[in-house]
């Protein structure tokens, strides 16, 4: 058996241990998915650097590893993440917290809020919202090469819920902060379904947080539907310690007419792997997707993109930013796929990075892949050191080497946070990348966006 099959193995076997449990606790619905997943699953096996998609990530260090813990709640586990609050300053949100991939279970496990949104867990949806639920969970994570969304799709048990009726607008954004606590090193999943019906609008902030220094690997999948002209933004900002393995697949849906926008700010983390797939369905859809991600020690960040424009005259933009230093690594690999049906399709895409050091690496491969005619479409990546040009003028004009340094590493990074929306939380991550480029944040076992 070579060593793809050794790792494979275990997860199937975890599986094994495993799926009368996940089972007795997950509708009946949600379970019918989950035989054919594992097979699948025993099909594609753990991705290795052969998949393409994976080609400059190796998931051997956090996967060759024995994770006899799969994390299975009891009441108890979930009273310190209730008593758990975020607080930014000015930040006023619709908050409620995961525990290791679990919806609290001591409170209402779905409320609904004065906007007539409905939150909490999906296992607990599936009951109240049947007819939504099968219109929906399955339907848009798909994949022909990653056996992490099937093996995510045959384990997981539960996850976020989140309904927005339609012409719901909501004025302020909702808040999930996914906490990963452990005494053991853990192997969690959890599945999120978001469903915003049409001319509705809503904002998602989730942070990504370690609470214990163990080993810790999550593998999640979210399946978003956005109706016809509805407005959706997701924004995820991760900030995990060293021995975490965060790896995420977001798939975003669009009809006609409807905006969906990503943003990705990974400011630590062992390994991160962020997958983000925008459907464009229907006709004059938006996409846009962001990316910021600082690195340093032998940390190492991918980012996947895939835009699949097909329908006519929809947009889609792509940028995301690197600052690597040390030994860590990067990777970014980004696809635009224009269909035939899909003409009048303005596309772009671009990925920057700066390397602080000569042991810092990044690779990037940005993608077009074109079969209409009447498009606009660009791409570019850049991977270098700051320019020096810039540095001298700064010290010119009496500031120091290293201030002046920080001046356009931050304007650098600045391009993407100045996409997120909400206020307060722009601010904070202005001022959380400042410190991470200064070093100031060298671990992270709590949540640095002041969460107590």
């Amino acid at each position: 058996m070579d060593i793809k099959s050794e790792i494979s193995a275990k997860y199937f076997g975890l599986y094994l241990e495993n799926i009368g449990k996940i089972t007795d606790i997950s509708s009946p619905y949600i379970n019918s998915f989950r035989e054919e997943a594992i097979e699948k699953y025993r099909e594609l096996g753990i991705p290795t650097r052969k998949n393409e998609a994976y080609k400059y990530t190796n998931l051997d260090p956090f996967f060759n590893h024995d994770y006899r813990n799969y994390f299975m709640p009891v009441p108890d586990d979930f009273v310190k993440a209730e008593e758990f609050r975020c607080d930014i300053q000015d930040l006023d949100t619709h908050g409620f917290v995961l525990l290791n991939g679990f919806y609290p279970t001591i409170n209402d496990k779905l409320r609904q809020l004065p906007t007539g949104v409905w939150i909490g867990s999906l296992n607990e949806a599936a009951g109240k919202f049947g007819d939504l639920i099968r219109k929906h969970y399955g339907k848009y994570a798909k994949s022909n090469s990653d056996g992490l969304v099937h093996l995510n799709t045959a384990m997981a048990s539960d996850g976020v819920f989140i309904y927005v009726p339609k012409g719901v607008v909501i004025g302020k954004p909702i808040q999930v902060v996914d906490l990963v606590h452990s005494d053991e090193d853990m192997f969690n999943q959890h599945r999120n379904l978001i469903i915003v019906e049409e001319n509705a609008e809503i904002s998602l902030i989730i942070c990504d947080h370690t609470m214990t220094p163990q080993k810790f690997l999550t593998n999640a999948v979210t399946e978003i539907y956005v109706g016809e002209n509805s407005h959706f933004d997701i924004i995820r900002v991760q900030n995990e310690h060293n021995n975490a393995c965060k790896i995420t697949h977001t798939f975003i849906h669009q009809e006609k007419n409807s905006t969906a926008s990503s943003n990705n700010i990974t400011l630590h983390g062992g390994l991160i792997r962020n997958s983000t797939y925008h459907h464009l369905a229907g006709e004059g859809a938006q996409s846009l997707s962001f990316g910021l991600y600082l690195t340093d020690k032998w940390q190492h960040v991918d980012n996947f993109v895939n835009v699949e424009h097909d329908a006519p005259n929809c947009t889609s933009n792509q940028l995301f930013k690197g600052v690597l230093d040390d030994m860590s690594t990067g990777a970014f690999n980004g696809r635009i796929l224009v269909n035939p049906d899909a003409q009048g399709t303005v596309a772009y895409q671009r990925n920057n990075n700066i390397l602080m050091t000569d042991d810092a690496k990044m690779d990037t491969k940005p993608q077009l892949e074109i079969y209409a005619d009447d498009v606009k479409c660009s791409h570019g990546a850049t991977v270098g050191q700051i320019d020096e040009n810039a540095l001298f003028y700064l010290q010119s004009r009496g500031i120091n080497k290293r201030e002046a340094r920080l001046m356009l590493m931050f304007g650098f990074a600045h391009e993407v946070i100045q996409n997120i929306k909400i206020e307060p939380l722009r601010e904070r991550m202005d001022n959380l990348v400042m410190q991470r480029l200064k070093g100031e944040l060298s671990r992270c076992a709590s949540c640095m966006v002041k969460c107590g």
